[in-house]
Order: C-alpha cells, then sequence, then structure tokens
C-alpha cells in the first residue's frame, strides 16, 4: 500500500511511525507513507499556503492553488484508489470502512488546518470525507496517523499473528472479551479457570458469551445497529 499525506505540518504524524507496528510494516515494505506540504507547491515569495476566509471571521484558510498544483501532480502519477479528506463533517470512521481500505493500493490523505482547506478543492479532488469522532482538532494530523494505524495493522503480514486483528473489538459488531495473562493468580483474583483447561471449543464459546455480555453492557448500539443490518 502507498500513502500520500498532504500537510503543512508534516512533522505532527511523521513521528507517530518511528516506532513499533507502523515502524515494522514500513521497513517491511508492506506499507510506503509520502509527505507533501503544499507550500512546496506555493509561487510566491513566502510560499504562503494559507490566507484568510472570504466574509470574514476568524481562523485562517488552506489556499486551493498550492493544494491543487499538489494534488495535480501526485493524480498525474498514478491512479489512486480514494483522495480523502479528514474533517469533523465527514462520516464517522468505523472497523467496516478501515477493512474496506486495508485492501486499497493507492490513498492520498489530506490534513486540513486552522478553518480547513478551500470548499472548491473538496469539491473538485476529495472522493470521501472521513471524520474520527464528533470534536475539533487543531489539524488533521492527528486524525490522519489514527486512519493510517486502524489500516495499516490490518495488510497481511503486517502483525505478528494475522489471526489477531480478527478478534479485534468491532470486527463482529462486538466488543473484545476480557483478556488475562499470567500471573494466574493475582492479589486473590483467578484467571476464569476455562482458560486454562486447554479446551479451545470452550474458550471460543466463553470468549464470545463474554464479548456479547461486554456489548450489551457498554454499547448496546452496536447489536442494534447488526440487527438492522441483517433484516
Amino acid at each position: 500500500m502507498n500513502i500520500d499525506i498532504v500537510s503543512i505540518l508534516p512533522g505532527l504524524v511523521q513521528g507517530f511511525f518511528q516506532d513499533s507496528i507502523m515502524k515494522r510494516a514500513l521497513d517491511a515494505g508492506h506499507v510506503t507513507i509520502n509527505y507533501h506540504n503544499p507550500r512546496d507547491y506555493a509561487t510566491d515569495k513566502h510560499k504562503q499556503a494559507d490566507d484568510y476566509q472570504f466574509g470574514g471571521g476568524a481562523g485562517m484558510v488552506l489556499k486551493p492553488e498550492p493544494l491543487a498544483s499538489l494534488l495535480d501532480d501526485l493524480l498525474s502519477k498514478k491512479k489512486y484508489d480514494e483522495v480523502i479528506y479528514m474533517t469533523p463533517e465527514g462520516e464517522t470512521l468505523n472497523q467496516k470502512t478501515v477493512n474496506r481500505y486495508s485492501g486499497c493500493k493507492n490513498i492520498i490523505i489530506i490534513c486540513g488546518h486552522y478553518k480547513g482547506i478551500d470548499q472548491r478543492i473538496r469539491d473538485l479532488y476529495v472522493t470521501k470525507e472521513i471524520s474520527i469522532g464528533d470534536y475539533v482538532l487543531s489539524g488533521g494530523e492527528p486524525a490522519a496517523a489514527i486512519f493510517c494505524d486502524a489500516v495499516i495493522r490490518l495488510i497481511p503480514g503486517v502483525l505478528n499473528n494475522e489471526t489477531s486483528a480478527l478478534t479485534d473489538s468491532f470486527q463482529d459488531d462486538l466488543l473484545a472479551p476480557p483478556v488475562y495473562t499470567r500471573p494466574a493468580d493475582f492479589r486473590g483474583h483467578k484467571v476464569p479457570e476455562v482458560l486454562l483447561s486447554g479446551n479451545f471449543k470452550r474458550i471460543e464459546d466463553w470468549r464470545y458469551e463474554k464479548a456479547l455480555e461486554n456489548t450489551k453492557k457498554r454499547r448496546p448500539d452496536l447489536l442494534k445497529d447488526n440487527n438492522k443490518n441483517n433484516k
């Protein structure tokens, strides 16, 4: 997979990929991430990439010309599956969306900043708008990092145990069951006996029951959504 991240402050997202699973995915060649700064495409001597918004009001807006030149350059070199703009106005990211994007080959992610990007870029170039939640960040860079993490970990070969991702919360519209590790007895609290039994059928049944119980308690809306989708 190739991901091109467009940002006027690429350093905000670059550090996210310097450790752990994301770094290993890059080092192993499972994913390539390139960073592109609209300022590099600005034609004025100050390399200005933002300006005041028409109609007045606080906050700067990323200008259309540098962004358009940057995107034209990228789009002229390869075919992209999606041009994504991270914005709180977009479709809320969920596991089904993440699963879908994990099979893509080329993605562009545009990170807004300040008051966002000129609407004409959204109209002309953006094919999908995605939000990570109903709140506002200073810029789209943290949201882009979260999106990338969720997608990249599903690429075959990225996780040491590829079945791990299949048992994550939300994969079956259920939250994950409780997990335990050594010691088997911690301050008088013991690991459920079934997990020590070696009976994998019983263990799987227990995990499903606990996942269902956890979901009913914490996120009953997921079960309602699942029922609607099955009708």
